[in-house]
Order: structure tokens, then sequence, then C-alpha cells
């Protein structure tokens, strides 16, 4: 090719020279990640960050589909673009991410919708720069919803922080658990190499970087489709040993995966965070069993009192599903009396959502949607006194605390998290963003706790 056309063509994808752009984005880590990426390609078209939604030449909203209360969201904010469509006629409306990922799905966005330009999926994040430029070209309604996947290595990155960086492992998902879209949204588990993530780890903290979160769908089958298969745990020692790094966290955790050789990597890392997030789902077996998750909840317990034993300051977080189909009383009695065994230091419950060409979807289900809210409510009292009294522990405790910014609900308090991942408020300047500093615990409540900074930030 000769220079004029590469030339000419890179002048045609650097179309965003002078606009702005607004990212929305649903979900789980994973797709902060992506909207990251995201980002990252559509600056290099010229595009720059609009500190509005009405100040936006193109919006891009990130899908999630683990549930139906996310997909209702989006169908709202398409209905509230269509205004802003009719405004500004030049407006791109991108819609991608796990939603829309799913054939049905996209079809009916694009059919519903007409004030949508660009509907994509989970693999075409690498032809994202492409897709806009065909976009904004086109009168009619771009759908790439390909199940091939591209090669996301070496893909540039927005971080939405300086301090904290996600840094995916693994990605895509192998369990199909009966509930779960993921695997069919995500594809198959595929493994980064294990010297590519090293080095990214190092670089990110040769930029500055003080704490990195890995993350997968299961990150504890990390490296198990790789040739060499390294294991979860001994990549967890490698990135330890990187010098000028703060702290390593990951998730999220399978409890079928998890193993005793990993335990004991996080107890003896000096970087390794003490937080494990382990979704239990349920505590009955036969629920279990149904979900597919290929564990007992004695197995479930096992694990988290292997946990504590070697790992004392540990939290540990879960997430629960409420009136699984099927679920009996007793079934839910045995979820309770998991989550009193295990005394999670916080939980996730929320109630079954069906998705589309999961096993699930097509089992009978004979419990109300009154009962399954009153057995949610039941649950979430029974978690939130136990949070409370887990984070009591910590009073007059001083710990280190990554100092976030300044707390969105209190102006006059800055937001940090402690290795165990519980949120900490307290008095200072927006100077300490992403430093750590010690914090003396003054206050617990349920969902946070507050204190005093002790000595000088490092």
């Amino acid at each position: 090719m000769q220079k004029e056309e590469t030339d000419a063509i890179n002048l045609t994808l650097r179309f965003g020279e002078g606009k702005y752009y607004w990212i929305n984005t649903f979900g789980c880590q994973m797709n902060e990640h992506d909207s990251e990426v995201m980002a990252a390609l559509i600056e290099s078209l010229g595009f720059q960050p609009a500190s509005t939604l009405e100040e936006a030449n193109l919006v891009i909203i990130n899908t999630c589909a683990v549930r139906k209360k996310p997909e209702d969201k989006v169908a709202s904010m398409l209905g509230k673009l269509d205004a802003l469509k009719k405004e500004k006629d030049e407006l791109i409306i991108a819609v991608g991410g796990c939603m829309t990922q799913q054939e049905d799905l996209a079809v009916y966005i694009k059919k519903r919708f007409n004030q949508v330009d660009l509907v994509f999926g989970t693999h075409a994040l690498p032809r994202l720069p492409e897709l806009l430029d065909r976009a904004r070209r086109q009168k009619e309604i771009i759908l790439d919803i390909k199940e091939d996947y591209c090669e996301r290595e070496g893909l540039p990155v927005n971080r939405a922080t300086s301090y904290h960086a996600w840094l995916p492992i693994i990605y895509g998902c192998n369990n199909y658990c009966a509930y779960c879209v993921v695997p069919f949204v995500r594809g198959r588990e595929r493994s980064r190499e294990y010297d590519a993530i090293v080095v990214e780890a190092s670089a990110l903290v040769h930029q500055g970087y003080r704490e990195i979160t890995l993350l997968g769908q299961n990150v504890n089958s990390y490296g198990q489709d790789l040739p060499e298969k390294p294991g979860f745990a001994s990549l967890l020692g490698k990135l330890d040993q990187i010098d000028g790094l703060s702290r390593i966290r990951f998730m999220t955790s399978h409890p079928k995966d998890l193993s005793l050789e990993l335990i004991q990597t996080v107890a003896r890392g000096e970087k390794i965070c003490e937080h494990f997030h382990l979704p239990a789902q349920s505590g009955s077996n036969r629920i279990l069993e149904k979900m597919n998750r290929r564990y007992s909840r004695e197995q479930y317990l096992e694990l988290v009192q292997a946990i504590k034993e070697n790992i004392p300051e540990v939290s540990i977080t879960s997430d629960i599903i409420v009136g699984f189909p099927g679920e009996r009383e007793d079934d839910f009695a045995a979820t309770l009396d998991l989550v009193k065994q295990a005394r999670f230091d916080s939980a996730f419950a929320f109630i079954y959502s069906p998705r589309r060409g999961t096993k699930a979807e097509k089992l009978p289900d004979y419990t109300t949607y009154e009962e399954k809210e009153k057995r949610l409510q039941a649950l979430n009292k029974i978690q939130q006194q136990i949070s409370l009294e887990e984070n009591e522990k910590l009073v007059n405790k001083t710990l280190e605390v990554l100092v976030e910014g300044t707390s969105k609900s209190n102006p006059e308090l800055q937001t940090g998290r402690l290795r165990n991942n519980k949120l900490v408020h307290f008095a200072g300047s927006d100077r300490l963003t992403g430093k750590l500093i010690g914090v003396r615990i003054t206050e617990a409540r349920t969902w946070n706790l507050f204190g005093a900074s002790e000595g000088e930030p490092y």
C-alpha cells in the first residue's frame, strides 16, 4: 500500500476530531475494563470525553446480560436518547456488550430502536473503530454479533484511575451454570499467556499504579487451556514478587476450583489482598445440583473454614440467588443456615432472573414472586446483621487504606479501601488520592467504616 493511501485511511479514522463521547457501563468489572478499552479506541479516532451526556456526539451503552434489570435500564436509556438524537442528527448511538451478543436481543434493539446506529457484541470490540466509521457513513443500522473470537492482546486501555488497574487474565467461561448466560455471550475460556500478564503488570507498576485486580469469570481455572498449564496460584506468586506493587486483588473465584494451594499462596503473599469473592449461590445441595455448580454445601463451608484458618484477617463476600426454580422452604432454610455459618462480610443477594437459552429457563417454578421477595428480605436482614458485627471487630484498629478520592455522599470526607476490600470514610485532603495511609477505625456501619487518618501517606 502506498503512503498516500495509508494517510487517507488514517485521516478517515480521525473523524472524531473536535467531537465528544459518552460511555454508559452496566454490569461487572470485566465490562468496566471493556469500557476502558472502548474509550481508548474511541480516543484514537480523535474523540474526547464529554462532560455531560447532552454534549456527546457519540454515545455507547455497554450492556449486561446477567439479570433482566440491567436490560430494562438499557431500554429506558435508549428511549431517553431518542429525543437527543432528534436534536442532534449527527449523534452516533451504539449498543454493545453481553446483552447484544445474544442474537434475539440484538435484533430486537435493531428493530425497536431506530435511533440506534450500531449494535455490536462482545467479540466485536477490536473492530469498534471501523464499525463506528461505517456507522457514521451508512444510514442503515449496523449489526455485528459474530461469534468468532478476535484477538484482544495489545489493545489500548484508557484506565479510569491512575492508581488502580483492571488486568484480565482469562476471558470466557466453561462452567455453564444452569442460570447463567455468560458462557454464551463471552465464549469458552481463553487464558492470556503467563508472560504477557507479568509484563503488563510490571509495566503498570512502572507507570505508577499501586493496585491491580486480576479479572476473569473464573480466575481459579486460569492456565488450564494453555500448553504448560500454569496454575492461578503460580501466577499470583509470580506477581507478588514485582517490586513497587502494593496490592493484588482477584475476582471471581469459582468454589469448585478453589485449591488449598491457592489459599496458602494468598496467606503467604505480601501484596495479595486478604479478600475472596466466593459466590455460594445457594446453601441447598438439591438446588446446587440443579444449578450445575458442582460442589456441595459441605464442600463450600470447608473452603470457608480453610480460608479463615489460613488467613485470619480475611474478608469473604458472596453472591446468592433467591427463588431459583423449584426452591422449596427447606432449600431456602439451608441457604440461611449457610449464611449464618459462613458469616460473609457482605453478600449480594438477588431474586432469580430467567435468562434466554439457559437450562434453568425451562425448569418449572411454582413459587410466587411475592414469596421470593419475602425470602430475599429475610436473607438480607440476617446478612446485614452479620456484616455489621464483622465490621465492628475492626473498631479501634489502625489499618492500611488505599485512598480512592472524595466521598460521593459527603464531599468533606475521603474514601478508601482496606486490603480486605472494605470501604472507609475519613477526613482528609483530596491530594491523598492514590496514596496509602493508616486509618484508625472509629465507627462501624453495615456497609462501610469511618475513621481518622494517622501518620503520613506513603
